[in-house]
């Protein structure tokens, strides 16, 4: 596919919205509310949110505090591939999400529906545009065995119907949000995306996303932003891998890097930030949050100064590729 001009995000440090879809618990308005105006606080220019997260819920909160700052000032990215249906018996809990608004969800990845969810997503935005539109969940982890079919008719339905947009000037920068490099890979050479959002497949933990997938987007100038720089929670100090408990060896592994950055008086936070940032293809790392403190936090987790000496004992202790790049 021919290149074009690329967009790229606002980074090192974006805000991921699927917490404020009361992911695992419900979060008080008020308190979401609190966190979105730290974000704004700390500096934080880019925000993703998704029709998924929570049905609805996260895009309202977004919507809340965006329109109160100035348009220009922020660049704001949701997804497409999943309807919402307003329903009086939705279920009180949604995947992951508890308490989540009462719609119903479903899959569509046509052409039609990636037009629809915009316009619905601006609505529940409360907003005139939207910056990036990124085509959601078209992986295996998600369809299992269907997921090829359901990449063809994205690709055959919301991948054109997006090109549209941009080439109108409706939105910025159209893209695959997904949790598995090789949709991204195939997209590639199917049609011509401006940016990926992959998610917790470049951590510390997980670098699958270093041999194909980041070299591919750095030929083509394709913007990726990292989601899920700590595996859901695994690297923060929690239990959760890919939003499950996590297996003993990964549960070994993050012991073995915490005991290395502590060795060196680093917080493992701060090196698992900054490790995903420091690939030349990554435009934007964007960790979610549920409490005010943790946005701070990792603001100021993302400046924390970092010996090269931890990045070399990552790579002898053989936690780091030798070819990954590090700050």
């Amino acid at each position: 596919m021919p290149d074009t001009a690329r967009f790229r995000p606002p980074g090192p440090l974006g805000f991921g919205g699927a917490p404020l879809g009361n992911m695992f618990a419900p979060i008080p308005e008020a308190t979401a509310e609190a966190v979105l105006e730290a974000a704004w606080e700390s500096g934080i220019r880019f925000y993703d949110t998704a029709p998924h997260y929570g049905a609805g819920l996260s895009e309202h909160r977004f919507g809340h505090m965006l329109r109160q700052r100035p348009r220009e000032d922020y660049v704001l990215s949701t997804k497409v591939g999943r309807m919402l249906r307003p329903d009086p018996a939705a279920p009180r809990e949604y995947r992951m999400f508890r308490d989540p608004l009462p719609f119903r969800v479903e899959y569509d990845y046509s052409a039609d529906a990636a037009l629809r969810s915009v316009e619905d997503s601006l609505q529940r935005l409360g907003l005139a545009r939207i910056d990036i539109a990124l085509i959601h969940d078209i992986a295996e982890d998600t369809h299992g065995a269907e997921w090829e079919r359901v990449f063809d008719a994205a690709m055959a339905g919301a991948a054109p119907a997006l090109t549209r947009l941009r080439e109108e000037g409706v939105i910025r920068a159209w893209g695959l949000g997904v949790n598995r490099p090789e949709a991204c890979l195939w997209a590639l050479e199917r049609a011509d995306p401006d940016l990926f959002l992959i998610a917790g497949r470049y951590t510390l933990l997980d670098q699958g996303a270093l041999a194909a997938l980041l070299p591919a987007c750095l030929r083509r100038g394709v913007a990726v932003i990292i989601g899920g720089p700590y595996n859901s929670g695994l690297l923060a100090g929690g239990g959760t891998f890919d939003y499950r408990e996590a297996p003993p060896e990964r549960v070994a592994a993050r012991d073995r890097l915490a005991a290395l950055c502590a060795r060196h008086g680093v917080d493992l936070r701060a090196a698992a930030l900054q490790f995903a940032a420091a690939h030349p293809a990554v435009a934007a790392v964007i960790p979610g949050a549920v409490e005010p403190a943790q946005v701070r936090a990792n603001a100021a987790l993302m400046r924390t100064p970092i010996p090269p000496a931890l990045w070399q004992e990552m790579r002898e202790a053989g936690l780091l590729p030798p070819e990954a790049p590090t700050p």
